[in-house]
């Protein structure tokens, strides 16, 4: 066989390759979004310069916003089974952050600059008033960072385990670049991110990290989560390969230490090195009080709503 023939072979092959790729991963899409169960909730959109911003308001009284993991499954579902409780004494917002569940998910670098100033416009162009905010994990960091830009925003503050002071302080090098590069590309990095994304990863995922009892979790909750990480022309691809490149950490060591707002921290029982976050937290700033929830791991406000609403709601001073 001569070279110019191996070489349209070769072509042939590879043309073959990256199509029934491009067919697995649109197959991929359809069947994670068939059953259309986040667009069950009422919606409002804040139309943000980066994109629309999906978010739910409910209840009455003092403000309170609720920021959910900033992980490419996660959306405002997350806080969905503690609602009830916190809407009886404030009118609570819920966004989808974006890159996230049913809001804008642009091809961009994310970074916890982007959500800083997110947080910042929600509260003053949405809310318009001072609010508390909860928030959970990796979205604790640009809470914190933001608070220390903008006090005036915030009133009390509650961090559902957040990250460790060290992996916040993580930033990009030449192999998280390279991996960017790498899942930014149109075929095989999207084939990368649904093999992460795929109800198998997820459920892994809350098998061993999200919650303590294998028992408790719904079927129908890692459908959502699913469909969550694939809603959205490009899927959370940009968003995955930011986060897996650090471009989504920031130190939080001086914004931590200089914030004068009330800071509460809920950790899980089982969230692993929990005890050495939180006094890692309190050494940066020994006002921060805390209490841990038995019997749960990563999400507390899933695994066990109302033992999360009644601490969140005696902290809040709520009767």
């Amino acid at each position: 066989m001569s070279k110019k023939s191996k070489f349209a072979k070769g072509v042939l092959l590879g043309a073959a390759t990256a199509g029934i790729i491009t067919a697995i991963n649109k197959f991929i899409f359809m069947k994670s979004t068939a059953k259309n169960l986040l667009e069950k909730e009422k919606k409002d959109i804040f139309s943000w310069r980066f994109g629309d911003i999906f978010y739910t308001k409910v209840g009455h009284g003092k403000p309170l916003l609720l920021i959910h993991d900033l992980k490419t499954a996660s959306s405002g579902y997350e806080w969905n089974k503690v609602i009830r409780y916190l809407s009886k004494s404030h009118t609570v917002y819920v966004v989808d952050l974006l890159g996230c569940g049913r809001s804008h998910k642009p091809n961009l670098t994310y970074t916890n600059f982007l959500y800083v100033q997110l947080l910042t416009d929600f509260i003053k162009s949405v809310i318009g008033h001072r609010a508390d905010v909860i928030a959970t994990g990796s979205s604790c960091s640009f809470v914190v960072t933001t608070c220390n830009n903008n006090s005036e925003l915030f009133d009390k503050i509650v961090l559902i385990n957040p990250d460790t002071v060290l992996r916040c302080g993580q930033t990009p090098n030449k192999y998280g670049k390279g991996y960017k590069f790498l899942i930014d590309l149109p075929i095989i990095g999207t084939l990368i991110y649904n093999i992460a994304n795929s109800r198998k990863s997820i459920t892994d995922k809350f098998l061993t990290v999200n919650y303590s009892n294998s028992y408790d979790i719904e079927p129908e909750t890692i459908s959502i989560y699913h469909e969550s990480a694939h809603l959205g022309d490009s899927s959370a691809k940009a968003l995955y390969a930011s986060i897996k490149s650090n471009y989504t950490c920031l130190s939080i060591n001086h914004s931590l230490k200089n914030i004068n707002n009330s800071i509460f921290i809920i950790g899980g029982e089982r969230e692993k090195q929990i005890q050495e976050t939180i006094e890692d937290y309190c050494l940066i700033n020994p006002a921060i009080e805390y209490e841990i929830i038995n019997e749960t791991a990563h999400l507390p406000q899933m695994e066990r709503p109302e033992a999360t609403a009644s601490i969140i709601c005696d902290y809040l001073d709520v009767q």
